[in-house]
């Protein structure tokens, strides 16, 4: 089973920098290694074109990319081959683009499939797989109905893809905060 990993922060704690780091890093290794960007942005409006331009811009040389803004199991699963890490930038986008989508209704059925569908995909990639996500729970209580939902589903999704890595990170000011996950089996015996 290929290892997995997920890099949580807050906006601009320095998780897709530090998610290059280790891809570059883990590339470095074997000169047969190649990292593929699979990014999951919509661009909607300026500002958003140029966050993603930066991202392009800075994105080491060598690393291929491939855009999945909503099917990101069946991007995975076409991009996976055995010395190909993937790099998933990021599940926070990748959910706002099937709940909060910026033409039409969010389509709440085909996302849970989705979902599971990529939770399903995990263990059986031939690729190590670093995800990228906000972890956004830690503020106020948003107001709106719709922004807590979407709060509570990423909060969600994020546990349920970490019980499927690895190694967890955690991005605050730049720095990284890593450990391995816990097995599910002894989840009980740590509380």
């Amino acid at each position: 089973m290929a290892q997995h990993q997920l890099i949580v922060g807050g906006q601009r704690s320095g998780k897709s920098r530090h998610a290059e780091r280790l891809a570059l890093a883990w590339r470095g290794r074997d000169a047969a290694h190649s990292v593929c960007v699979v990014a999951t942005a919509t661009v909607h409006d300026e500002e958003m074109r140029q966050r993603v331009e930066r991202h392009r811009a800075e994105r080491p040389l060598g690393f291929a990319t491939l855009e999945a803004p909503l099917q990101l199991s069946a991007a995975l699963r076409e991009a996976a081959a055995p010395g190909r890490l993937l790099l998933v930038d990021c599940l926070t986008l990748w959910l706002t683009n099937w709940l909060m989508p910026m033409n039409g209704q969010p389509d709440h059925k085909a996302w849970r499939a989705e979902r599971e569908a990529l939770l399903a995909l995990l263990p059986t990639l031939p690729s190590p797989v670093v995800f990228v996500s906000n972890e956004i729970g830690w503020g106020v209580m948003p107001l709106g109905r719709e922004v807590r939902e979407f709060a509570d589903e990423l909060g969600w999704l994020n546990q349920a893809v970490a019980q499927r890595c690895q190694d967890l990170t955690l991005m605050v000011a730049g720095q990284a905060w890593s450990r391995p996950v816990s097995p599910p089996e002894m989840e009980s015996s740590l509380s």
